[in-house]
């Protein structure tokens, strides 16, 4: 054991400086020998630890949502070289390149934190077994020892037998209770993190491999946690509580502000969005800016969801912009008239009501008594006009008229003739004889 702690001594004295630190703060408030001042500075490291690793959190989400993408082209390449392992492996490891992925970023959070897990580890054990390590000496040593949570000392652990138990302060039955409690709460925190996941944060149009493996690791973590527990001192199962505890909070905020597209969560979320746009008339904070970005930036390749949430801004007369945020729209637009009014949007075009067939047959019956009667006017008009026309030229002088040439024979007689066969002039066609 000596030998592996001289391996980690790297990071040991740093996580004994860090416990050592905070519980300098906590012994003031709680007394240096309590369980809550060396409980609370557990508790502060995981939280200092998990702080730190926020940037390969957020590294871990787009890597993850960068694989989910890839799905549909991974399950392509293993359709196509399913017989040619080889093969397989190398367009892989060419589509990963192309994309600009890498399957461990989704790891990078936990192999970061496995360092200091094993630190602390160490830490908890040489208290345990009345060693010193790191920075704690002899002094803190003995005020570990006598530390206590509920009655389980920190660094008892739920297989030690009565002897090692009571030469730590503490009875059996009390560090069994404590950590079989702890190790319950462990589990369940770490089975509802990966459940959430599923059931809501995952784009449930792609059904790829990807997410059976997720599913089977939501049943799979949790065994793995009550397993390794039995082990865990009382110290370490409070940091991996912790941990679990923060990784929780933080995926649900995650899921409510940043969901993955396609998921439950997104459309949750668009529906708060659009409640919220349409009641302010624009996006006021910064992740929504982008959200709505990305959004008009896709176009056609919108999901149901995206498409919904444009459609309700178009209703509420709102334009999402390619810049994030949100205008009114042309149906909303106010336009000042030249005596000072104002007016929103143009005027619709109303549609005539439909007409009965009674309607529609009195109409054009009506239509054709005025069309009589305008053709009536029109004559009567007519014949007024020739009478007057004759009574002005009967009222002028006979010499004044001048000299009338003579119609043509050919007028109304010729026009009869036109039309009974026969020609105006020349040789006359002989009529066929008649049929008896």
């Amino acid at each position: 054991m000596d030998t592996i702690a001289s391996l980690f001594s790297f990071i040991t004295t740093p996580v004994s400086w860090v416990i050592v630190q905070f519980h300098s703060v906590y012994g003031k408030i709680f007394g240096p020998d309590t369980g809550w001042a060396w409980g609370l500075s557990i508790v502060s490291l995981v939280i200092l630890i998990r702080i730190c690793l926020i940037p390969l959190f957020v590294k871990q989400i787009k890597a993850t949502r960068a694989m989910q993408t890839l799905q549909p082209e991974m399950k392509k390449i293993q359709e196509r070289y399913k017989n040619d392992k080889q093969r397989q492996s190398e367009e892989m490891m060419k589509l990963y390149k192309e994309s600009g992925t890498n399957p461990l970023s989704s790891c990078l959070p936990i192999l970061a934190q496995s360092p200091f897990f094993f630190a602390l580890y160490h830490v908890l054990n040489g208290i345990a077994t009345g060693s010193t390590i790191g920075v704690i000496n002899e002094s803190l040593l003995n005020s570990a020892r006598k530390a206590h949570i509920f009655g389980a000392p920190l660094a008892a652990k739920f297989t030690d037998g009565s002897s090692k138990v009571e030469a730590l302060g503490a009875s059996l039955t009390d560090v069994r209770v404590v950590t079989a409690v702890m190790i319950v709460l462990m589990s369940a925190s770490q089975f509802y993190t990966q459940r959430q996941l599923m059931t809501k944060n995952v784009d449930t149009t792609v059904k790829t491999p990807f997410m059976q493996q997720q599913k089977m690791l939501m049943y799979v973590f949790p065994v793995m946690f009550a397993v390794f527990g039995i082990n865990f001192p009382v110290g370490v199962l409070v940091y991996w509580l912790t941990t679990n505890v923060w990784t929780m909070g933080q995926q649900m905020y995650v899921i409510r502000n940043n969901p993955t597209p396609g998921s439950k969560a997104q459309a949750a979320y668009l529906e708060r969005l659009t409640k919220h746009v349409t009641h302010h008339g624009k996006t006021r904070r910064r992740s929504e800016k982008t959200i709505v970005k990305a959004i008009v930036a896709k176009g056609r390749d919108r999901n149901e969801f995206e498409r919904s949430f444009i459609n309700a801004l178009t209703k509420s007369g709102l334009v999402a912009q390619a810049d994030g945020t949100v205008a009114k729209g042309e149906a909303q637009a106010v336009a000042q008239t030249e005596d000072g009014v104002t007016t929103t949007g143009a005027a619709r075009r109303q549609q005539p009501k439909r007409q009965t067939k009674a309607q529609r047959q009195s109409g054009v019956t009506k239509a054709a008594g005025d069309s009589v009667s305008a053709s009536s006017d029109v004559s009567d008009s007519a014949e007024e006009a020739d009478t007057t026309t004759s009574l002005e030229k009967s009222d002028e002088p006979q010499d004044a008229k001048p000299a009338a040439k003579q119609a043509p024979k050919g007028g109304s007689n010729g026009r009869s003739r036109a039309q009974s066969g026969q020609r105006k002039g020349g040789p006359q066609r002989p009529k066929s004889p008649s049929k008896k």
